[in-house]
């Protein structure tokens, strides 16, 4: 049986499949878990709360899924975490804005400033440098003769087809799977084999 919190998450996702986030209301998440509107407040706070909870499972999911990936038997562990990063991402908008940090209309956005934390504030979702690191180091613990850099270079040719993505099929799998194993095999530049950089040269790490 869901707790009410699982409840009232699975509500505001119903909510936001039949609308966009700014026309979602706390009173009806409340109603379509069946729970009080005050035990929707007591468990968020806010509705930037109840938006950074719903993110937040987005991404503990994506990245239930990762280490399923990494246990995969049939395929190699940087591209199963590959083909499940563009499946994921194609399954649920709330994962793709997530890897991207593009934020489609609608959709609920993390809120990053500081506050109180406890029932309502709980861990912010990441942002998505500090989610591909999570990821890339999980790949790397499991594989201790993988480069980091090698695992990185799986999850930017993946995060690339989320970007631009290929039709939902298995040819369209097929071809992601292709692209992966070839950037593997490729000579890792000098600089990816370390701690990798964002744009404005933060370390991942």
């Amino acid at each position: 049986m869901p707790t009410a919190r699982q409840a009232l998450l699975d509500a505001a996702l119903r909510a936001l499949s039949e609308g966009p986030w700014r026309t979602v209301r706390m009173v009806d998440v409340a109603a379509l878990a069946g729970v009080s509107r005050q035990t929707l407040y007591n468990e968020f706070g806010t509705k930037g709360g109840l938006a950074g909870a719903l993110l937040r499972r987005a991404a503990d999911g994506y990245l239930a899924g990762v280490d399923r990936a990494l246990t995969a038997p049939d395929l190699d562990r940087p591209a199963a975490v590959a083909l499940w990063t563009v499946r994921a991402a194609r399954q649920d908008a709330l994962v793709k804005a997530l890897l991207t940090g593009y934020w489609a209309e609608g959709l609920p956005r993390p809120e990053r400033l500081p506050g109180p934390r406890g029932r309502t504030g709980g861990r912010p979702p990441p942002a998505p440098e500090e989610l591909l690191a999570l990821v890339r180091d999980r790949m790397v613990a499991v594989s201790p003769g993988a480069a980091a850099g090698r695992c990185e270079i799986a999850l930017r040719l993946a995060l690339s087809c989320v970007m631009v993505p290929v039709p939902g099929d298995d040819a369209a799998d097929s071809r992601v799977l292709g692209l992966v194993r070839e950037g593997a095999r490729a000579a890792v530049p000098a600089g990816l084999s370390g701690p990798s950089r964002t744009a404005g040269g933060r370390s991942l790490r």
